[in-house]
């Protein structure tokens, strides 16, 4: 009986925090819930390319081909322009998705669940300015779920700072240039304790990416990563990639340095080029790896329910940790 009562409160805990949150951001941002895909055709260019290397999961109906979605970044653009929204008003998902070729650890799953959400913004509003007031909001509603959890559960507070802290890549990269970027992110975090990573994609000083992002939908120079630090982990956590989107000019920059070629461009890279698509801003918010931080658990099966390799079975059993 008393197991069975730890794994009902477990249960409770995270949907609170989930719907705290969620709210929040709806209203911080003036977004909509929508329903999203699970799957998208092959050949739209709405699947997401990641890094470029991940291989999607697939099948067949009457000859064409579909693809299950890594994440919904292009998706979301067109639809906001199909669904007639206006500007400063967007959407948001649940979204679900497969990353086969995803190295499991306790911050990653072959599962993939986070917000998606875009909204409509201004050409004028294409600026760091913008991306930094957008990426203060969501996290005022971190802090903020925080603090409801703790007076409402008695759940420990984060150790939060009242804001986050902005830095360039190529900036990280001057304070740290003998480490890599995974270095770089937790030693500037473990001291922060928020931080916000602006430029993701481009190459540094060495001729290397702080990291690798898809060149069509994020401006390489309006985007970044939210990382918060994790005292259970002591770790940095990526908790949110985001960015302004592309714009034509961006677009073409960026298809270009990657080597895409004017003879490869998808129907979604036209509308942008057209101008037929909205200026965006948008982005995804990781939802197990935001409980994880916010209940201070130490694996995302802890939090998620997700299929696991022998291997990991082994370790979450040997660990004693049960997913819920």
């Amino acid at each position: 009986m008393g197991r069975r009562l730890d794994y009902l409160n477990g249960f409770l805990l995270l949907n609170e925090a989930q719907k705290h949150f969620e709210d929040l951001l709806a209203k911080g941002l003036n977004l909509v819930r929508v329903p999203c895909p699970l799957f998208v055709k092959s050949g739209t260019g709405l699947q997401d390319g990641l890094t470029g290397s991940e291989k999607p999961v697939t099948f067949e109906k009457d000859g064409e081909i579909f693809e299950v979605v890594h994440s919904l970044a292009k998706w979301k653009r067109e639809a906001l322009f199909r669904y007639n929204f206006s500007k400063y008003m967007g959407i948001y998902t649940n979204m679900k998705a497969i990353r086969k070729d995803e190295n499991v650890d306790c911050l990653h799953s072959l599962l993939v669940d986070q917000w998606d959400w875009e909204r409509i913004i201004c050409r004028e509003d294409r600026n760091l300015d913008y991306l930094k007031s957008t990426v203060d909001i969501i996290y005022g509603a971190i802090v903020k779920t925080s603090s409801y959890l703790s007076d409402k559960f008695s759940v420990p507070e984060l150790n939060l700072p009242d804001s986050v802290s902005f830095i360039k890549s190529e900036d990280l990269y001057d304070l740290y240039p003998d480490l890599c970027p995974g270095e770089r992110e937790r030693e500037f975090c473990k001291n922060k304790k928020a931080v916000f990573i602006i430029g993701v994609g481009r190459e540094l000083k060495n001729g290397e990416p702080h990291d690798l992002r898809s060149p069509d939908y994020d401006d390489w120079d309006l985007n970044g990563d939210l990382i918060l630090y994790s005292e259970a982990l002591d770790d940095a956590v990526e908790i949110s990639s985001m960015g302004v989107r592309v714009d034509k000019i961006s677009l073409m920059n960026q298809l270009n340095y990657v080597g895409i070629k004017q003879n490869e461009l998808s129907p979604y890279h036209k509308k942008i080029i057209t101008g037929e698509l909205p200026y965006t801003i948008g982005g995804g918010i990781g939802q197990s790896r935001l409980l994880m931080f916010l209940l201070n658990r130490t694996h995302i099966a802890q939090v998620q329910a997700s299929s696991w390799d022998k291997s990991t079975e082994s370790f979450l059993k040997q660990s004693d940790i049960i997913p819920l």
